[in-house]
């Protein structure tokens, strides 16, 4: 059996990590998580395709891992609510879990759920009247750090955008908004369990996390100083050493 404590393998195959994005990321989301990792894990990335549902994302995952295994599961934003219902759906196979960047509510009723779709549908205009790379420029703006915006960082998170098409967009909205909820799920989860969030994340804030935290009893929070949303880019050392130590201990 592998098993991982102290930084000691047990075993000649090496754990599975599972890495999945949040809204238009890929695999760049987490290539310096990759590198550092690496030695530790045999790490695979999810790929959302044409998915339009957090579950049929989540099963999409998961059948990326061979059926006998266990692994651990990092997540991040909208990756993180596939990571969530992975935790649902197999328990049973679950070694760790991070969440990053991310949140575990449905998204509400009312005034507050209309704005917010009202607002996403604001952007999927743009990307279909403009391109993904003009929407991409107004939306990453809120989703990092102010000091970044004229970093190389930013460009890597445009040019991550433009690989995706308005239809994909479209589909990942449509997840969003009608996004589980996973309140309840929270108390059960028993892995051991790593949460991250930039110190300045203005669209899954600190205090979400916190109460993530609350609800999940021996759960590590980490924040990330001079940070936003993007935080696996923002401060790539920072998260991987938080997710060595999360493996490793």
């Amino acid at each position: 059996m592998t098993d991982i404590r102290r930084g000691q393998l047990h075993s000649d195959e090496k754990p599975l990590l599972l890495l999945i994005p949040g809204l238009l990321c890929d695999k760049a989301i987490w290539e310096e998580q990759i590198r550092v990792l690496s030695p530790l894990v045999d790490c695979v990335v999810a790929d959302h395709g044409a998915a339009d549902s957090i579950e049929t994302m989540a099963q999409q995952a998961l059948r990326l891992v061979p059926p006998e295994r266990r692994f651990s599961v990092a997540g991040h934003s909208m990756g993180g609510r596939c990571a969530l219902e992975i935790a649902r759906m197999v328990p049973e196979r679950l070694d760790r879990l991070a969440l990053l960047d991310t949140g575990f509510q449905a998204r509400e009723e009312g005034a507050t759920g209309e704005a917010e779709a009202e607002k996403r549908m604001k952007l999927l205009n743009l990307a279909r009247s403009e391109g993904m790379r003009s929407m991409g420029r107004e939306w990453a703006r809120g989703m990092v750090h102010p000091s970044r915006w004229s970093e190389p960082v930013f460009e890597d998170i445009l040019r991550m955008i433009e690989r995706f098409t308005p239809d994909q967009f479209e589909a990942q909205i449509r997840a969003l908004l009608h996004r589980p909820d996973a309140t309840l799920l929270l108390p059960s989860i028993v892995a051991p369990t790593l949460l991250v969030c930039g110190r300045q994340d203005v669209w899954s804030p600190l205090a979400r996390h916190q109460q993530m935290q609350e609800l999940m009893p021996g759960a590590h929070l980490e924040i990330i100083e001079t940070c936003g949303h993007m935080s696996t880019m923002e401060q790539p050392g920072d998260v991987a050493r938080a997710m060595t130590d999360w493996l490793i201990f």
